[in-house]
């Protein structure tokens, strides 16, 4: 549902209880909180939305696993999806840039791969339409992975394991391994890294006790400060695009003067440092923040966004119960095996550097 028509409904909401209560009332009905919530947020689902339209979903998954921990996609064969995007951390690597390629930086933030299959398209100026589309871009990047197509098909067809992994997630192809579906098994597995039952998703559920109190104000906070803007529906984020400086322009540290966002792939000067909104999931384990990583704290990002953004100089207080509130967000991290990668052959491309 578009966020205008949200807002609209949710205004409609709050005049039939003013409406509805009774004569003689000390005070305004109040719209419950967690009904507050609900009509902006949703659940992160414990399913892949969709999967049972994918045909093989399982095998493709079981291989994107493996795919996403090789290094050998990468032309030194040292740089894997894993190094910029850790599975025992937050979902990215914990640094301002990511190192690839020749210990080359690149210009943003790694942002995390945990619920990415629910955004509606993929890096901070949604130049990737969707996971397939994204997984191919670091893999030749020449700052990232810095392969080629070939050489990709090369590596994985010289090992016995990798071409019956192929087959079998791919049976209806002549020629199963390809770039193609090199990027469509990491992407049917960066889908299934969800993270549900975060005590928010309990909250919305109908646990009170999911949140304590400092998390609930800190909930209110976020809705009346109109943060629920950007911040909306399952990621909290993820699902639309705006300018980092709507009501003043942020400071160079946090807004490099020389990325100007979407206009890089918009090519109109309305989209100057417009980016895709990131998602508040799992916030608390995703330092630093921003797309140049420039933040490292979240009362920081919070105090930097209330002003920038929104014209509002925070107090402690409310800066404490944002922060607390945001905690609640973090979600049950899904338990992934470390894969047993098959060993190279005489017939597999060396590492060049």
């Amino acid at each position: 549902m578009m966020p205008v028509i949200k807002s609209l409904l949710f205004l409609l909401l709050v005049c039939v209880v003013v409406l509805v209560s009774t004569a003689g009332a000390q005070s305004e009905a109040e719209v419950p909180l967690r009904d507050q919530a609900r009509f902006y947020f949703d659940a992160i689902p414990h399913e892949v939305p969709g999967k049972e339209l994918v045909d093989h979903f399982d095998e493709k998954v079981a291989l994107g696993q493996r795919l996403f921990f090789d290094p050998r996609l990468s032309m030194s064969q040292t740089v894997s999806c894993h190094s910029c995007h850790n599975l025992s951390m937050g979902g990215d690597d914990g640094r301002p840039v990511s190192v690839g390629h020749g210990w080359q930086t690149g210009p943003r933030n790694a942002p995390t791969v945990f619920n990415a299959g629910l955004q509606i398209a993929q890096f901070w100026d949604g130049r990737a339409r969707d996971l397939v589309e994204q997984a191919g871009a670091p893999m030749t990047s020449p700052v990232e992975m810095a392969s080629t197509d070939p050489l990709i098909c090369d590596v994985l067809s010289s090992m016995p394991d990798y071409v019956a992994w192929f087959t079998r997630a791919f049976p209806e192809r002549e020629n199963p391994i390809c770039f193609a579906t090199t990027r469509h098994a990491l992407a049917a597995f960066v889908s299934s890294l969800l993270t549900p039952d975060a005590p928010f998703d309990r909250y919305l559920a109908g646990q009170e006790e999911a949140l304590d109190d400092l998390q609930k104000q800190g909930l209110r906070e976020f809705i009346a400060l109109g943060c629920t803007q950007c911040h909306m529906s399952t990621n909290l984020g993820g699902n639309g695009y705006y300018r980092f400086g709507v009501k003043h322009a942020p400071e160079q540290r946090y807004r490099p003067q020389e990325d100007l966002g979407r206009r890089l792939v918009m090519d109109t000067i309305s989209e100057d440092y417009v980016f895709k909104v990131p998602t508040l999931r799992n916030v608390a384990l995703t330092a630093p923040y921003f797309h140049a990583g420039s933040a490292w704290t979240l009362e920081e990002s919070v105090e930097v966004m209330a002003w920038v953004q929104l014209d509002k100089k925070l107090t402690e207080q409310q800066v404490d119960a944002l922060v607390a509130f945001f905690s609640s967000l973090t979600g049950s991290l899904p338990t992934i095996a470390l894969p047993a990668l098959p060993v190279s052959t005489r017939e597999t491309p060396r590492p060049a550097y």
